[in-house]
């Protein structure tokens, strides 16, 4: 993929100078699209990409919009190397330098001035032009047959640009914040200048196409100039159950690159730290330890991404968190808590049987006593899940098929407390 995308002889400029030309994206988590005013100069209008580039496009996503082209030619063409064969190049042996002629760039087999032929590395070759890109890639090349001098759009997906957003969450006695950076990662060999950048979260389908490619590595994105100043990125609004943003200026995203940028500063609504457990009815006894939780809500929507929690500016844990609407929970576990301990026991209060014998309706009392070594009060919840043609919890309605018990209770610093519920199941 690629935002240089101009006439042919634009791009092979681009090419060899690794310079960027401008364009617009528009960035999903899984995949971008591409969008570049192009103008041709007579009645063909050649866009020219690199093979690696080539293969992260999306099939069948090439688009022209706004010329009513007459036809459009895709093929590959052969690499630089191979415009070079027949023709002279400089051999570097040990510290000796020699005039060979490449025979043929495939396997890059040279003759020397003895009329000797070998094999050679490409990395003891030099050259008297400056080489592109990949000089050993092939390209592939699209040519458009249009009216002259028309002036469109072209437009592309590819799956080497993405972005995503990840979260921190600082807590401590004080209270709790939430903040969030956007990384914006170019997969591709060739940067892009970008002069209007939207950024969309949720889920959007589209079809496969080739695999993606490989993460680019993680490099720093270098300033253009002194004055560089870097885009914000403010929310817009929502598109049909998108979340769009935009970045209020134009920036660099070079190639092979992740460049990150300030993001949300939401405001949490509420926040809790608790130790949880969530499991299923059954007649056993049990122990264990339970799981520290945590749950907030913010004053705005929030896509979905990586999460690292600290406690006093120090590391207890990272995790994924749900796109979540907003004033939503947001719930999630970060291992367990051996400082709470729990002991649950069931009792079987009462059961009803059919004139055959068989059980038909059972009522349980499930007690969970809960033990804490913390120097400090904690709260305890407990989510149970109970199957059955009915199911009647404490005083609730009973309902079908599937009923969840909820308890909670404060655990006092250093010591115990206890609750129980009384489960009916019902298969009569």
């Amino acid at each position: 993929m690629k935002p240089n995308l101009s006439y042919s002889l634009m791009m092979a400029l681009a090419l060899a100078t690794g310079s960027a030309s401008a364009a617009d994206l528009r960035i999903y988590p899984s995949f971008s699209e591409v969008r570049e005013t192009v103008k041709a100069t007579g009645t063909t209008l050649g866009v020219n990409l690199p093979q690696e580039t080539w293969n992260s496009v999306i099939p069948g996503s090439l688009d022209l919009d706004g010329v009513a082209f007459s036809s459009a030619v895709q093929k590959q063409e052969a690499n630089w190397l191979t415009s070079l064969e027949g023709k002279p190049v400089f051999l570097r042996t040990g510290d000796k330098i020699e005039t060979v002629t490449l025979i043929r760039a495939r396997d890059l087999l040279i003759k020397d001035a003895q009329g000797r032929y070998r094999n050679v590395s490409y990395s003891d070759l030099s050259f008297s032009d400056l080489p592109p890109l990949n000089p050993q890639s092939p390209t592939q090349t699209l040519t458009y047959t249009v009216p002259s001098g028309a002036t469109g759009t072209l437009s592309y997906l590819t799956r080497a640009v993405t972005w995503s957003p990840r979260f921190t969450l600082k807590a401590s006695n004080a209270g709790a914040q939430l903040s969030a950076l956007a990384d914006i990662r170019n997969g591709t060999e060739l940067p892009y200048n970008v002069q209007n950048t939207e950024l969309y979260a949720g889920d959007v389908e589209v079809q496969e196409g080739q695999p993606m490619p490989a993460p680019a590595p993680m490099m720093r994105a270098e300033a253009a100039s002194a004055d560089f100043a870097a885009p914000k990125i403010n929310t817009v609004g929502e598109v049909r159950g998108l979340t769009r943003y935009d970045l209020s200026a134009p920036f660099t995203l070079p190639a092979s690159s992740m460049v990150t940028l300030p993001f949300l500063m939401p405001k949490l609504t509420s926040f809790e730290r608790y130790v949880g457990l969530n499991t299923y009815f059954n007649t056993q006894t049990s122990k264990g330890t339970m799981s520290r939780f945590y749950r907030f809500k913010a004053d705005e929507r929030l896509p979905s991404g990586s999460l690292t929690v600290r406690e006093d500016g120090r590391i207890v844990g990272q995790t994924t968190i749900p796109e979540t609407g907003k004033g939503a929970d947001v719930e999630f576990s970060l291992g367990n808590d051996p400082d709470v301990r729990y002991t649950r026991t069931v009792e079987t209060q009462n059961q009803q049987k059919d004139s055959k014998g068989n059980v038909t309706r059972t009522t349980y009392r499930v007690t969970y006593a809960f033990e804490s070594s913390k120097d400090r009060a904690i709260r305890a919840e407990v989510t149970e899940r109970a199957g059955g043609r009915r199911i009647i919890i404490d005083t609730a309605p009973a309902v079908q098929n599937q009923g969840v018990a909820n308890l909670r209770v404060d655990v006092p610093a250093n010591g115990k407390a206890s609750k129980s519920f009384v489960l009916v199941i019902d298969n009569s």
